[in-house]
């Protein structure tokens, strides 16, 4: 019987206070009990041992409970323990009623699960207010379960949504070792991975203040705008500065998100890094048995500052193929056992190169924090990943490029021609330093031309162009600087350098679109200030066969275009790419 149907048991013609059961050897003492409870508008349940009161609470569900201690068959301690286990999350109130004065049983009482107790001989009015002071204390409970479940559902909803908008749109996750263990509900961390239009493939480690909903909230703006500028190409820094524009705006003061980021070039040469306010990023060799690389945190959390520049944080690091990046946020380092001790860097390193019988390194740290907090509370969301510098985490762009985005040669006809479209931008000087034309060339080519796999090879080729008028033409910057110990590193500091001591220099864009009935063609043009190269004399051999880690760009390029002209004095290029709708 539930509270629901207890007014079948009261016959008095008042108000129905819910259900009490009474535990008690003695008739007379259930009598007057029951007596008193029917005038507070109780329907009442007997049992005269402790057995059948467990018996009575499983048939009838009541709503309060009145228990003696000393019961033949069971006592109200045991009656009370079962009954207690029985009701799981819901509060059902136990008073114990007895003639015991000793303190230890009475301490008992409250030990096994009883709520309140009274000594016989009980004073009535005393009784009263007790109950109606149990009563209060039930009814909150239920209004905070019902809340509470209430909640539950909502946040089941809400993760639901979370996971289809933030995380279900991620690339390749079969091939990252992560750790992601949330510690509420809600993560306040959120681990984001994309592919550019060329095939290098970004990855975003967050952590915002706090955990749970309120957290989780900031990730879908971080998500909606890392997606969006890694597709259309934009770089580390723009997609920073842009994302800590919006956390910004968004988010009320003291919140913000602390961030890791990485991005894998698609010439698997190069490591993009940048660390904002979280634990340094490890680079490990590609053996597994050192720490090649360690980037701190160079820069503040993202959120905080209205018009903070991410550029100067940023490291590209030179890695050799095998080597792993290892993102972790804070939550890893200050895990705490159960004596309050945190995990701390230096046994997160420690578990880095133990012996896990062949697992990666993700599951030694793992194996190390479970043995290291054992049963103690998670204060905080806890993160890792490693991403392996591997040709494996482009193969989706690359398979796609290899299937569709071969350039072909068609013969058209003259009169097949449908539509022709050419516009062009120059910068100069230090408009070079502050923009990055190819995502919004790009971007133009594909709000005009509707291009489809396509956007994919025209990136890589207007990127490879650009960088190479920029790097050669207008920085003069020599290829062989990157041969060096530390070479790619050296290279870009020494690029970052000029760009931001560049006063003059020039480079000319013009792009030509032309479509046909049965495909299209399209035609780039690059033009810098500098003072060109013998391109007649170029031979490619050596860096075809890795001899040199230099021409690579061009080479690609050479095999995705139809045609590959330069012009006299070797700072002008033209390269035309086909393809076919067939």
């Amino acid at each position: 019987m539930t509270s629901a149907n207890a007014h079948l048991l009261n016959l008095s013609g008042t108000e129905s206070a819910g259900l009490a059961l009474i535990a008690d050897d003695e008739l007379s003492n259930r009598f007057i009990l029951k007596a008193l409870l029917k005038k507070m508008g109780y329907a009442v349940v007997q049992a005269e041992d402790g057995v059948q009161a467990v018996e009575r609470f499983t048939e009838t569900h009541p709503d309060i409970i009145f228990m003696d201690i000393m019961m033949p068959v069971m006592d109200g301690f045991e009656a009370t323990a079962r009954i207690k286990k029985l009701c799981g999350n819901a509060f059902i109130p136990i008073i114990f009623l007895t003639a015991m004065t000793d303190e230890k049983a009475l301490a008992r009482c409250i030990e096994v699960g009883g709520d309140d107790f009274l000594t016989k001989p009980f004073n009535h009015t005393l009784l009263k207010s007790k109950i109606r002071a149990i009563e209060r204390i039930r009814d909150l409970h239920r209004e905070v379960s019902k809340l509470l479940g209430m909640q539950q559902r909502e946040e089941e909803i809400a993760e639901k949504i979370f996971s289809g908008a933030v995380i279900s749109d991620n690339v390749i996750p079969e091939k990252f070792a992560s750790l992601m263990r949330p510690a509420a509900v809600f993560s306040g961390d959120v681990l984001l991975t994309a592919h550019a239009p060329n095939g290098d493939l970004n990855v975003l480690l967050g952590d915002f203040t706090g955990h749970g909903l309120s957290a989780a909230l900031g990730a879908l703006p971080v998500s909606e705008t890392f997606r969006a500028m890694t597709g259309k190409g934009f770089s580390v820094d723009q997609i920073l500065n842009e994302i800590n524009r919006k956390l910004h705006t968004l988010l009320p003061t003291g919140m913000f998100m602390a961030a890791q980021f990485a991005r894998v070039n698609h010439t698997m040469d190069v490591m993009t890094i940048c660390c904002c306010g979280m634990p340094d990023i490890l680079i490990t060799s590609h053996d597994g048995t050192e720490i090649k690389c360690r980037i701190p945190s160079t820069s503040l959390p993202l959120g905080i500052l209205p018009d903070a520049d991410y550029l100067s944080a940023i490291a590209n690091i030179s890695c050799d193929l095998g080597d792993r990046v290892l993102m972790a946020s804070d939550g890893v380092t200050e895990a705490r056992s159960p004596t309050g001790e945190y995990f701390g860097q230096q046994r997160l390193e420690t578990a880095l190169f133990q012996k896990c019988h062949d697992q990666n390194h993700i599951a030694c740290i793992r194996n190390a924090l479970d043995e290291f907090c054992r049963d103690a509370p998670q204060d905080d969301d806890i993160s890792l990943i490693e991403v392996p510098f591997l040709p494996d985490v482009l193969a989706t762009f690359e398979s796609e490029q290899q299937a569709s985005t071969k350039s072909v040669d068609l013969e058209f006809v003259a009169d097949t021609q449908i539509n022709t479209l050419e516009f062009a931008i120059t910068l100069n000087g230090p408009r070079l330093l502050r923009i990055d034309p190819v995502p919004l060339l790009i971007n133009q080519i594909q709000e005009l031309e509707d291009l489809k796999e396509q956007r994919r090879i025209i990136f890589t080729i207007l990127s490879e162009l650009y960088i190479n008028a920029l790097d050669h033409g207008v920085l003069k910057l020599d290829s062989a600087l990157k041969a060096q110990h530390d070479g790619f590193s050296k290279y870009f500091e020494e690029r970052e350098n000029r760009l931001q001591n560049l006063t003059s220099g020039a480079i000319k864009i013009v792009i030509q679109s032309r479509l046909y009935s049965i495909g299209g063609e399209i035609s780039i043009r690059v033009e810098d200030s500098g003072p060109g190269f013998d391109y007649k004399s170029y031979k490619p051999a050596a860096q075809k066969n890795g001899l040199i880690p230099s021409g690579r760009g061009m080479m690609l390029i050479k095999e995705l275009c139809k045609s590959v002209a330069y012009s006299d004095p070797g700072n002008k290029v033209e390269a035309v790419y086909t393809w076919s709708d067939d």
